[in-house]
């Protein structure tokens, strides 16, 4: 029989953490927008904040960054954990918690998994086996 610590852990992140989380993606997106960080890397290099997963405590936030057009990814990220500490900073000082989360900056690898596993249906062997063979309705 499970207990309720047990249920509360397969249930997913709560409410609180999602929150957090989307709060702390939109500040981080608003801070390089304006430019607030003083990179020349950063300045040069349009970036997206696709999510920050919040670790339950909010003490860690995972942030996963994409590149405009995956350009120059390695030295975005290289940039964006040089400037980690001004970036925890602000947004310690905009995000009312005890705690200020510990920012990990990861390349966000699920677009191009997306295209690869598009270019995979999109192969005619695929799309053969895909089709409902000629016997069939699909209604």
């Amino acid at each position: 029989m499970k207990t309720e610590k047990d249920r509360k852990r397969d249930s997913g992140p709560s409410v609180r953490v999602l929150r957090v989380g989307e709060q702390v993606r939109h500040l981080l997106s608003e801070i390089l927008a304006r430019g607030d960080v003083h990179d020349d890397v950063l300045a040069t290099h349009p970036v997206s904040i696709t999510e920050v997963r919040m670790s339950p405590d909010l003490r860690h936030a995972t942030v996963f960054v994409k590149s405009l057009l995956g350009k120059d990814e390695e030295a975005v990220l290289k940039a964006l954990r040089t400037n980690t500490a001004y970036l925890q900073k602000t947004v310690a000082s905009k995000v009312r918690m005890k705690y200020a989360a510990k920012l990990k900056f990861l390349a966000d690898e699920s677009f191009d998994e997306a295209s690869h596993i598009e270019k995979l249906l999109r192969d005619p062997k695929v799309a053969r086996d895909l089709a409902a063979p000629e016997g069939e309705d699909n209604a």
